[in-house]
């Protein structure tokens, strides 16, 4: 019996997917508010309680720690995307 093939990286629509569905059950953000544009804290009202708690979940989500110094570059759902599709493509 052969190992299963490794599940492909999701590319950057299937990662603001997900994002978009975690932001709209976690912070009942309306789902047509999130854009690559929307900003995190601005547009969407996040605040930094809510986005530690979206690092673990993306965490969860990725499999990976995702580096404090380099999250709180993102302002945007772009951001965050650029950053989560970046630690998948990395090798383990």
């Amino acid at each position: 019996m052969s190992d299963p093939a490794p599940s492909p990286t999701p590319d950057k629509a299937e990662v603001l997917e997900t994002l978009t569905r975690y932001l709209v059950e976690m912070f009942e953000v309306p789902e047509e508010a999130v854009t690559v544009e929307a900003k995190l804290f601005e547009d969407l009202d996040l605040d930094s309680i809510d986005a530690v708690d979206l690092v673990v979940r993306l965490q969860d989500y990725t499999g990976r720690k995702i580096p404090v110094a380099e999250f709180k570059s993102v302002r945007t759902v772009g951001d965050v995307v650029d950053q989560v599709h970046a630690l998948l493509v990395q090798p383990a």
